[in-house]
């Protein structure tokens, strides 16, 4: 059996601490960058996205985002204001006052039934921050458009909008609307304020009720707006609705997250894949490492015997045998190398073998091709006899 050596490659100077903590820093500076830009982006969306308080848009809360301030200088100026609870009490009001105007906040605690009550009842209709479905019901056409911030001149020619001047947006909702409504404070293509005719009556939809608020209420034209919106008619019924029992409202997804959220999560998608794409690994021509030590190939072979005896292995081995066996004796007899693998040549391998050693062909098959040892004796006499054999072809 021919036997190889590999010699021993020099050993590699060990990496100083230094260098080590270089190299690591290089690959994950990257992606360090990439957490911190967006951890920086959602601090600055939650900014721009200010949350709401159980009080917003409450005309009897005196706190920050309660709007008992506009409703206070609403009824100073000659236009009661009454505050509804429910739906039931809400159209109470409105039919006994039909030339009301209707105000309609936190809409995302009306049931599909309110909706349905609220769009048979008389009078204009004031929709301040509009969930998709309060405006299917009630301001069909128009459409949430994306988000907005900012403060807006009026762009338009609603006498309500026009004489408050600017008002400050913050947090705010853009729409899409029909061409027969009135779109003020245009971010771009997208109004801020929609004004449109419903069934004989006149619906307002404002994307954002910070304007009303008691702390914003004294900046920009804010105030005017309020009062002219909520001034139109003899009364104003503002409902604002108890939060629904647990389990009997119907919100959708949409409504319940955030335009900044959404912009989040989509930026750190886009994000994380690049950063995939940039990190991957790339397939590159085979990299030949020398061995750490010197292992001859006769303990190679030695070792692997071991394991085959430990695990009993004796047909195993005697394949690997034959096999080598083969590979051998069909490159001596000059066939071809596929000559080995091949069942239907052996027929000639065996007749060439036969030939040049004067073996009988039925013990040559029998050792090449025949059932496995039954124990390490046999294994150990076929071993012996496949080298013979070779042995006896090679020196003929």
């Amino acid at each position: 059996m021919t036997t190889t050596t590999e010699t021993a490659a020099p050993p590699a100077a060990p990496e100083s601490a230094r260098s080590v903590a270089r190299r690591r820093w290089n690959r994950s500076r990257g992606i360090l960058v990439v957490v911190l830009a967006l951890l920086v982006l959602g601090v600055a969306l939650a900014a721009l996205r200010p949350t709401t308080r159980p009080e917003f848009l409450d005309p009897d809360s005196p706190g920050r985002q309660g709007t008992r301030a506009l409703a206070e200088i609403t009824r100073q100026h000659g236009t009661p204001v009454t505050v509804a609870r429910t739906t039931s009490s809400a159209a109470n009001a409105l039919l006994t006052h039909p030339d009301a105007t209707l105000v309609i906040a936190r809409s995302e605690r009306l049931r599909p039934e309110d909706l349905n009550t609220l769009r048979s009842l008389p009078g204009d209709r004031l929709l301040i921050e509009p969930t998709a479905d309060t405006l299917d019901a009630l301001a069909p056409g128009v459409v949430a458009a994306g988000g907005s911030s900012g403060t807006f001149d009026a762009g338009c020619s609603l006498p309500a909008a026009t004489s408050a001047g600017q008002v400050g947006l913050f947090g705010s909702t853009v729409y899409t609307a029909p061409a027969t409504a009135a779109k003020c404070y245009l971010d771009g293509d997208h109004p801020n304020l929609v004004q449109l005719p419903v069934g004989g009556s006149t619906v307002t939809v404002l994307g954002s009720g910070l304007p009303f608020t008691n702390e914003r209420l004294t900046e920009d034209g804010n105030a005017a707006l309020g009062m002219n919106l909520l001034g139109t008619r003899s009364e104003v019924v503002w409902l604002l609705p108890d939060p629904p029992p647990p389990g009997t409202g119907r919100k959708s997804f949409g409504d319940l997250v955030p335009f900044g959220v959404k912009l989040a999560v989509l930026q750190a998608v886009i994000a994380v894949v690049l950063v995939a794409l940039w990190r991957a690994r790339r397939l590159g021509p085979v990299v030949v490492e020398p061995l750490p030590v010197v292992v001859r190939s006769a303990e190679a072979v030695e070792g692997r015997a071991r394991l085959y005896r430990a695990r009993r292995a004796a047909d195993r081995a005697a394949v690997a045998l034959r096999t080598g066996a083969l590979e051998r004796l069909t490159a001596l007899l000059g066939l071809p190398k596929s000559a080995a693998a091949d069942p239907g040549m052996a027929t000639d391998i065996v007749a060439g073998i036969a030939a040049h050693t004067g073996e009988p062909p039925a013990m040559i098959g029998n050792a090449l091709y025949g059932p496995p040892p039954v124990d390490d004796a046999e294994l150990v006499r076929l071993a012996g006899y496949l080298d013979e054999l070779e042995r006896q072809v090679r020196n003929s």
